[in-house]
């Protein structure tokens, strides 16, 4: 995976070897004859990228069997919306799921709880946390719309 995924970044390797005065000789060379130097560069370069994607990241979902998280990632705190299925037997984890959760959302059948709190540390590792326990990178449109149906 971590070929493809340095396939999709390849510009941005090339830049970023260029700060470290790594050509592709070098490059090629440390591949070859220094695997443990190379797989360092990798992780380097693979933290720089995670920090400026958590850094742009504004919202974070979650989905598990009978709830919903949806995360507004501020600067200084982030702010969620949780839904939850009355019916235990719904999974949201399923298209059936989703669908019923469209259907029942203006009902009783779904429980919405708005709240936030500051990061208790810093917070983009706070926010790779969440991801690293399966929160996915989000436009915010989910949460706009429920924090909409909430606030009327």
């Amino acid at each position: 995976m971590k070929c493809a995924i340095l396939e999709e970044l390849h510009p941005e390797f090339i830049n970023f070897l260029a700060t470290q005065s790594i050509d592709k000789a070098e490059w090629d060379n440390i591949k070859a004859n220094q695997p443990e130097v190379a797989e360092q560069e990798l992780d380097v370069f693979s933290d720089l990228i995670w920090e400026g994607v958590l850094t742009r990241a504004t919202h974070l979902e979650y989905f598990s069997k009978n709830h919903v998280f949806l995360f507004d990632c501020k600067e200084e705190e982030i702010e969620s919306i949780v839904l939850k299925a009355s019916n235990p037997a719904i999974d949201f984890l399923t298209k059936d799921g989703l669908h019923w959760l469209s259907d029942q959302l203006f009902t009783d059948l779904v429980e919405m709880q708005k709240g936030g709190k500051k990061y208790s540390g810093e917070r983009n590792l706070a926010l790779f946390e969440l991801i690293q326990q399966g929160a996915i990178l989000s436009d915010g449109k989910l949460y706009a719309q429920i924090l909409s149906i909430i606030l009327s």
